[in-house]
């Protein structure tokens, strides 16, 4: 299923996990168990001994993951068996893509059913050759805004983005969080154009992932809390979770629907 297929049936929960923790060889069950729980997208993250956009949980997650054996070509064989039919969604870093190099990492993703990408540390205005690759596979190039991305440039990245436009709740590292901020709403309000606008960075209860629907999100990004929960082999609960926040924006999103037009 394509991004733009799976948005049509906004606001979507998207979860993220890191491929290979707790293990490579339980990654795919993982995948499907979300699926199953109500997750419209999966993340799967592409371990790296430097995150530099993720907090203390992913990375403790990325270091499991790479000691359990996780590589990027054991990471495409684990994407490909997660047979799920949700979009499945790389997030990682360019020097991984660039090493591996940009047509084949795109056509990797393909082949392994995977329809977007997310590179946190790859810059639109440096992102021109990996962007063709992606069109050349038929995958979705996501890029990312922040609360203090200027309205100038967050006009340029909502129009280059495809598939979603990840919005950054907050500024810093990834990680939950007890509150959504203003600086979010606001962010939320103020992305021009109509691509699908997704928030993550922080999301991580039922109520957050309500209040950026209710805010006018399309989608809640959830993650740091998903890969605790995996950490501690709490699998039921991190299924619960699940259901506990669709259940969640699809209120939100109805309230929404119901609010009074202002003329």
């Amino acid at each position: 299923m394509k991004i733009s297929e799976a948005f049509e049936r906004a606001p979507l929960l998207i979860v993220y996990i890191c491929a290979g923790d707790p293990t490579p060889a339980a990654t795919p069950d993982l995948v499907r168990r979300l699926a199953a729980a109500g997750a419209d997208i999966i993340e799967l993250g592409l371990p790296h001994s430097d995150p530099i956009a993720d907090g203390p949980t992913i990375q403790a997650a990325a270091q499991r993951a790479i000691a359990a054996g996780m590589n990027t070509d054991v990471y495409f064989q684990v994407a490909a068996e997660a047979d799920v039919a949700v979009p499945k969604v790389f997030m990682g870093y360019y020097n991984m893509i660039y090493a591996r190099g940009l047509d084949k990492f795109a056509q990797d993703c393909e082949r392994a059913g995977i329809t977007g990408m997310i590179v946190p540390d790859l810059p639109p205005e440096e992102a021109g050759p990996l962007r063709q690759a992606c069109v050349g596979a038929g995958v979705d190039l996501i890029f990312l805004a922040a609360p203090n991305t200027p309205a100038n440039r967050l006009k340029m990245i909502e129009e280059e983005t495809a598939g979603f436009l990840y919005l950054v709740a907050r500024t810093g590292v990834t990680g939950a969080r007890s509150d959504v901020l203003q600086s979010t709403r606001d962010l939320i309000a103020r992305v021009p154009g109509d691509k699908p606008k997704a928030v993550g960075f922080g999301i991580s209860t039922p109520a957050q992932a309500a209040e950026v629907i209710a805010a006018g999100a399309d989608g809640a990004i959830v993650g740091s809390v998903c890969v605790d929960l995996i950490a501690r082999g709490e699998i039921e609960r991190l299924e619960q979770l699940i259901r506990d926040m669709k259940a969640a924006i699809a209120a939100a999103a109805a309230a929404r629907s119901k609010d009074p037009i202002i003329i």
